[in-house]
């Protein structure tokens, strides 16, 4: 899942990157409207946080454009200091998907980004499975044969996009795009290092198959 967090003061969008990566979750930071918006144009976001009172492009008008926009599947969490119900109402009409006052638990936090990152993609079963292999999103669980596996978050991000693809081949440049953030080097060999990890611990008989020219695909 990639997400963006446009948030003007700095280390609470660095603190809830922070939180997201551990989480697996690729993320990047656009501390006022008009970059948020630069970066939407330029990357199709699963999920973009977007404070309500950004500098520069207000808020309200960063929702408006990107409900407008051509990534129309990207969803929009709303973040505020005010929580009041009048607030809340005023938000969702401008298009948001979800609202959340602050302060905010991390915790819920997460939870409400995973669940508007679902309904970004097309519909899947709340456990991914493909043979032995089984992994619960929400839990961030995934076992082999009743096993379960230690995986990295990225190890695991890289799984679940797969699995999610049902069978559909993966190119590598993708993999970059929608697992990891816009600090990763395009020309680095981190995608195949990732997969050979990842193949390392799934263990035997292999299950992501190399496409050549192409990709990955379970």
């Amino acid at each position: 899942m990639r997400v963006l967090v446009a948030e003007d003061h700095a280390e609470l969008a660095a603190s809830v990157a922070r939180v997201l990566q551990r989480e697996g979750i690729a993320v990047d930071i656009a501390l006022d409207g008009r970059a948020a918006l630069d970066r939407a144009a330029l990357t199709d976001y699963d999920v973009v946080v977007l404070d309500r009172d950004l500098p520069g492009v207000h808020g309200d008008d960063v929702c408006r454009a990107l409900v407008a926009g051509p990534h129309r599947r990207t969803r929009v969490l709303m973040l505020t200091a005010s929580g009041t119900i009048a607030e809340r109402v005023e938000g969702l009409s401008l298009g948001a998907d979800d609202y959340l006052p602050k302060p905010f638990a991390y915790a819920e936090l997460v939870a409400r980004i995973r669940a508007l990152g679902r309904r970004a993609q097309p519909a899947l079963p709340p456990v991914l499975e493909r043979g032995d292999l089984r992994l619960d999103p929400a839990q961030r669980v995934v076992t082999r044969s009743g096993l379960r596996l230690a995986l990295s978050p990225k190890e695991l991000a890289v799984l679940e996009y797969l699995l999610a693809a049902q069978g559909r081949v993966v190119s590598a440049e993708e993999l970059l795009e929608r697992v990891w953030d816009e600090a990763a080097d395009p020309f680095t060999t981190t995608v195949k290092a990732t997969i050979n990890r990842l193949r390392a611990k799934l263990g035997s008989p292999p299950v992501i198959e190399t496409v050549p020219q192409s990709g990955y695909r379970i």
